[in-house]
C-alpha cells in the first residue's frame, strides 16, 4: 500500500499563488507516475497535472501556463506550484500514485485525502 499525505490548501485571493505538497511513504517502489487532480463543487474529478518517473512533465491545457508540477525522490514528494489563481482553480486538490510492476505492467492507483484550495477575495 501507499500512503499520500496533501498539504499546503487554504485560502488565497485571485491572482495570488499556492505550493501543494504530497508526500509518499509505505510501498513506494515502482511508482511511475504521480499527479494532482482537482474536483470543484458539483463537478467530476479533473487531471490537473503529473510527472512521471523521467522526470517529464503533463498539464492540462487550461493551467499549463499557471502551474508547475515537480517530484523530489529524496523526500518522496510531488509539489505543485500555482500562480496567478482563479476562481475556477478552487476545490479539493488531490494527489494520486500510480504504481506499475510485473511483465504485464500490472497498475494500481493511489489517492490522498486530499487539500483544499479556495480562492476568494
Amino acid at each position: 500500500q501507499v500512503q499520500l499525505v496533501e498539504s499546503g490548501g487554504g485560502l488565497v485571493q485571485p491572482g495570488g499563488s499556492l505550493t501543494l505538497s504530497c508526500v509518499a511513504s509505505g510501498s513506494i517502489s515502482s511508482i511511475r507516475d504521480m499527479g494532482w487532480y482537482r474536483q470543484a463543487p458539483g463537478k467530476e474529478r479533473e487531471l490537473v497535472a503529473f510527472i512521471q518517473s523521467n522526470g517529464r512533465e503533463n498539464y492540462t491545457d487550461s493551467v499549463k501556463d499557471r502551474i508547475t508540477i515537480s517530484r523530489d525522490p529524496p523526500r518522496n514528494t510531488v509539489y505543485l506550484q500555482m500562480v496567478n489563481l482563479k476562481r475556477d482553480d478552487q476545490g479539493d486538490y488531490y494527489c494520486k500514485a500510480r504504481k506499475v510492476w510485473g511483465w504485464s505492467e500490472t497498475t494500481k492507483d493511489f489517492w490522498g485525502q486530499g487539500t483544499q484550495v479556495t480562492v476568494s477575495s
